[in-house]
């Protein structure tokens, strides 16, 4: 069922509308087969690009949206309630047009920034390594600088959405020893001594692939580096809290999934004569699904108005996307339970929806990470 938004404005009411006609005909229809075979939509984020789903939160002299983030998020929910994998890709893709948009040259933005916000090209977020996720300042992955003024890179990078498939990555690199020794490039994603690992053998979101990157000493324009030297930790870590409500808005959306089939399903089943829905216990069951997804939405979207003020909103942010994904994992198994055996199978999508809810607990920051910056907020009021 549609959920009734409060929008701030005719024109975003107008976004989500068209939003869910193109969910509901480029996505509904295809995502339990592609899922199932572990395939990716080709021209699918073409057509979001088209549509102009793809740079919402930038500005419009860029080719972007200009949407509020309280409205982009929203239409990533939509988007998440059809299909999770492409709502999660277009959430990354938005994290990795960040660092050329807040940090690169006018001549840099102007050159690339178009073709990335209008979706022409769509991109991925490479920071974590094999042995560098939580603890990004660990990062071993090196960019050497040439006499040329290029740089060579060399090292692993993993976990990368869109991985082989992306036309360029946000890529965080080591220039120099230390905590400031990272610097952040925008790398084709077409470059010689560049290569992919095979996808992930995931639980779920199999119809985007997520690899690992084999940089064997490929090289950069020095035009590709974004910022300073030095200053990629930054970067990367201000884009985070950003990227937290769009996994925020995605689990939401994918709770709403999950509470929508298990309401109709027990609408539909009856026992000892009734609707299961009517039978009290399983009532309040749905009930408190019900109450959650609200809840998460509320949330994720405080923090948004918050980021559109101009406010400080890393609390916030974490608050949000460790409440809608922790619901995310609680409503969905909920909703195996309401269809009983049925749950269990394939045959209907709760099973996967389960599978789906799980890596938005771990991915962008894990959820123990995000009680770690809620507590340090704590800590640092108290001062």
């Amino acid at each position: 069922m549609d959920v009734d938004r409060l929008l701030p404005t005719p024109e975003a009411a107008d976004l989500i509308a068209l939003t869910r006609e193109i969910a509901d005909k480029e996505l509904s229809p295809r995502v339990d087969e592609y899922e199932a075979t572990e395939s990716y939509p080709e021209g699918l984020f073409a057509t979001l690009g088209e549509a102009g789903l793809l740079g919402l939160p930038y500005p419009e002299e860029y080719g972007g949206g200009g949407q509020p983030y309280e409205v982009y998020l929203q239409v990533l929910e939509e988007l998440a309630a059809r299909w999770a994998a492409v709502a999660v890709a277009t959430s990354v893709h938005t994290l990795a047009c960040h660092p050329l948009h807040t940090f690169g040259t006018a001549e840099q933005k102007e050159r690339w920034l178009p073709a990335m916000l209008e979706g022409r090209t769509v991109g991925g977020y490479s920071l974590s390594e094999p042995q560098a996720g939580s603890d990004a300042a660990a990062l071993t992955c090196k960019a050497e600088r040439q006499d040329d003024g290029r740089y060579r890179v060399t090292g692993t990078k993993a976990w990368i959405t869109h991985g082989g498939k992306a036309g360029f990555y946000a890529l965080f690199a080591r220039t120099a020893p230390g905590s400031h020794g990272v610097s952040c490039f925008l790398a084709p994603g077409a470059t010689e001594g560049l290569s992919f690992g095979a996808p992930e053998r995931k639980m779920g979101l199999q119809a985007v692939p997520t690899t690992s990157a084999y940089w064997d000493g490929a090289l950069l324009e020095a035009d590709r580096l974004v910022g300073n030297e030095g200053q990629g930790l930054q970067i990367a870590f201000s884009a985070l809290d950003s990227g937290r409500l769009g996994i925020a808005a995605c689990a939401t959306g994918l709770a709403q999934a999950a509470l929508d089939a298990a309401v109709t399903y027990a609408n539909e089943r009856t026992t000892f004569g009734r609707r299961i829905v009517d039978h009290q216990g399983l009532g309040f069951l749905l009930a408190d699904m019900a109450a959650a997804v609200d809840a998460a939405r509320a949330t994720y979207l405080d923090a948004a108005r918050r980021r559109d003020l101009g406010r400080p909103f890393s609390r916030q942010a974490s608050a949000a996307k460790l409440i809608a994904t922790d619901t995310a994992m609680k409503v969905t198994t909920d909703a195996v339970q309401v269809l009983g055996g049925y749950g269990y199978t394939r045959d209907f999508p709760v099973e996967r929806y389960m599978r789906e809810a799980k890596i938005t607990q771990i991915f962008e920051g894990t959820n123990q990470i995000q009680r770690l910056v809620i507590s340090r907020g704590l800590s640092l009021a108290e001062k």
